[in-house]
């Protein structure tokens, strides 16, 4: 070392000295600094920011300033701690003695509680397109259209608004006894859009008209030759297993499989028959991966026949329209 250059290491340690140890000083966190990599996952609903109640790790894309996504962040948390704790999930049977039940002009009773994202008139229209003729039988059924019903217990509870967290855990529908009369309360945020909740209404009320009025003799021999025919496919998958099982054997028929095939094929008309006289849909759309769907001209016959025993409501129309294949 020469030495200017042994000067100007003097020089050097002059200006700044030895460090010390940091192990020999108190070890103090350092503040946080900079933006986290996880946050609260959320969605945008009618201009506000609703929960989903759980913690998603999403790539942090936010074009905003540091400012103003801290505070947007901190807001984020706050609410979701907020709706959180404001969730109270009530007993079933406290939701039918305290909220008030109407009945629509075709005799059904049902009501409406909380959040459910329904529109009045949406719902009404959907309860007043059973046929007057289904719903006579359903004089002890009353119709409850909530958020979210959940069963994990013997007794059922109601969610009166959605987190994703509830969400998990309900069920689409729960049936509770009360005053004499079997209360259903169907979750309308389970579903989807209109054509799915106006599908769980309808499947419930054909199931409900089954048992208590049984099966027409008439839809059974239309039905029942179809099976024999082996026609293709079925509508639900009761249904298809219902009537493999009563014809597995070809030389004697399995009478109590047969019986529920056939409960099972005419519940599921009616619901199909009431969801046309409600929404416009395409019946691909009913399609499940379990089973191959009812071929359609076998299912027109099936739903024609519905439509002579239990003919529309005055303002509904029933038609079977085929869309033409393109060349």
């Amino acid at each position: 070392m020469t030495p200017k250059m042994a000067q100007n290491v003097v020089k050097k340690k002059a200006i700044k000295p030895e460090a010390t140890l940091t192990n020999r000083l108190e070890k103090k966190p350092n503040r946080p600094m900079g933006m986290p990599k996880s946050v609260a996952s959320a969605a945008v609903v009618d201009g506000d920011v609703e929960a989903w109640g759980a913690l998603v790790i999403v790539p942090y894309l936010f074009c905003v300033g540091h400012a103003a996504a801290s505070a947007a962040r901190t807001q984020l948390e706050y609410r979701f701690m907020i709706e959180t704790a404001q969730i109270h999930l009530l007993p079933a049977l406290e939701v039918a003695r305290e909220t008030a039940v109407q009945q629509a002009p075709n005799g059904i009773c049902y009501a409406s509680f909380g959040h459910t994202h329904l529109p009045a008139l949406d719902m009404d229209r959907m309860v007043q397109a059973v046929p007057q003729s289904i719903a006579s039988a359903l004089s002890r059924k009353a119709y409850y259209f909530v958020p979210l019903a959940l069963g994990e217990t013997e007794e059922t509870l109601i969610a009166p608004d959605y987190t994703t967290e509830l969400g998990d855990r309900a069920v689409c529908h729960r049936n509770v006894s009360f005053n004499g009369a079997d209360c259903v309360f169907i979750s309308t945020r389970m579903m989807r859009d209109r054509f799915a909740l106006a599908f769980e209404f309808f499947i419930n009320a054909g199931h409900h008209f089954v048992d208590a009025a049984g099966v027409p003799e008439s839809f059974s021999r239309l039905a029942w030759a179809q099976a024999e025919a082996n026609v293709r496919g079925e509508t639900s998958q009761d249904a298809w297993e219902n009537r493999k099982q009563a014809l597995a054997n070809r030389e004697r028929v399995d009478e109590k499989a047969r019986a529920e095939y056939l409960e099972a094929a005419f519940s599921d008309a009616i619901a199909i028959y009431l969801l046309s006289l409600t929404v416009d849909f395409d019946y691909a759309e009913l399609r499940e991966r379990e089973y191959p769907l009812l071929a359609p001209q076998s299912l027109a016959e099936r739903l024609r026949h519905i439509a002579e025993i239990f003919p529309p409501n005055a303002g509904f129309e029933f038609a079977i329209r085929y869309r033409r294949r393109s060349n």
